[in-house]
């Protein structure tokens, strides 16, 4: 900015945003100085460099207020476990299987976890049955993004949303 800029020559963008072509570093100075403004490299890759006349101020305060706007608007994606045994009755599986659904459509990834208590760990064909089973009830919504893993004691699968 101003003085800091050390090429000779730079392309000139003036406060209007016309271009005033290829320009000595005093002129451009003197040019920025007699209109009140900051004469700023925008584009110090180029060959020569890009300078604009601006209010440095307020071009800093547009692009923070951007930064501001574009955080509030962004979605984090969040994991969302849901646990269950491998033999739960219907009911509960349809109650979780709502809450997963409600999970995806949120934009959320939803962790299924079959948790095998004492000996329930000899019928692990059981929780294989129950993750491939809430993998076809969501196949229109969701898509399998980790397939069935054992995890100690627990299975695991993860879902994300179509």
């Amino acid at each position: 900015m101003n003085e800091q800029i050390d090429s000779p020559t730079v392309r000139l963008i003036d406060k209007d945003g016309e271009q005033s072509g290829i320009v000595s570093i005093s002129q451009a100075l003197e040019m920025a100085e007699q209109a009140g403004l900051d004469l700023v490299e925008v584009a110090p890759g180029s060959k020569p460099p890009v300078c604009r006349v601006m209010n440095f101020g307020k071009y800093k305060y547009e692009i923070s207020k951007k930064a501001k706007n574009a955080r509030k608007n962004r979605h984090v994606t969040q994991v969302k476990e849901i646990k269950m045994r491998s033999e739960i009755s219907e009911h509960d599986f349809d109650f979780k299987l709502k809450h997963a659904e409600e999970f995806l459509s949120r934009g959320d990834k939803v962790k299924f976890t079959i948790v095998f208590r004492g000996r329930e760990i000899l019928h692990m064909d059981h929780g294989n049955e129950l993750l491939k089973r809430i993998a076809e009830q969501l196949q229109d919504k969701a898509t399998v993004e980790a397939t069935a893993r054992r995890e100690g004691n627990n299975l695991t699968m993860f879902l994300v949303g179509k």
